[in-house]
């Protein structure tokens, strides 16, 4: 049985989007929808392209790699199985693919949990706005993981900067 910190994980039988999302990170890879129509890559996953409207789509492997685009630190959690988890960074991550698109201002971004090495949620001191990540895959059982992100060696893009300062 698939489960996140001793809570089911059910996917409704009606929902191939999110098993196949999870399916593909239990064997280690970082899939995103990709339009049959205008090609582009969309998150979260869904039926219909946000660009275009169309409903065609097949999975596209990504790198998984990006840069923190913005962050927020959760110090209540909403469901008591995060409650030994906290404080924790939910990031958002700008990943690699598909910078720049549709306008110059945008990108192809994703929430996740920031976590260190050990699958834990990183130190609050070391997470800030333009560090490098990269995708890491916490297993639920049944060949499912859920997609999180560590932080890479890569050195960031701009100066980092944080809530601390």
């Amino acid at each position: 049985m698939a489960e996140f910190l001793g809570a089911t994980v059910a996917i409704a039988p009606n929902d191939p989007e999110h098993l196949g999302f999870l399916q593909a990170a239990g064997g280690g890879r970082f899939v995103l929808q990709r339009c049959a129509e205008c090609s582009k890559l969309r998150y979260p996953v869904g039926n219909a392209c946000p660009f275009c409207t169309a409903l065609g789509w097949e999975w596209a492997e990504v790198s998984g790699r990006g840069t923190i685009y913005s962050y927020e630190v959760v110090m209540h959690p909403i469901h008591p199985s995060f409650r030994d988890q906290v404080p924790y960074a939910i990031v958002l991550v700008e990943l690699d693919e598909q910078r720049g698109v549709p306008t110059e201002h945008d990108g192809l971004r994703v929430l996740s949990m920031l976590v260190d090495a050990e699958d834990r949620p990183e130190s609050m001191e070391r997470v800030a706005i333009g560090l490098r990540v990269e995708a890491a895959f916490t297993p639920l059982g049944d060949g499912l993981a859920l997609p999180r992100f560590r932080l890479s060696d890569e050195p960031p893009e701009h100066a980092p900067w944080s809530l601390k300062g």
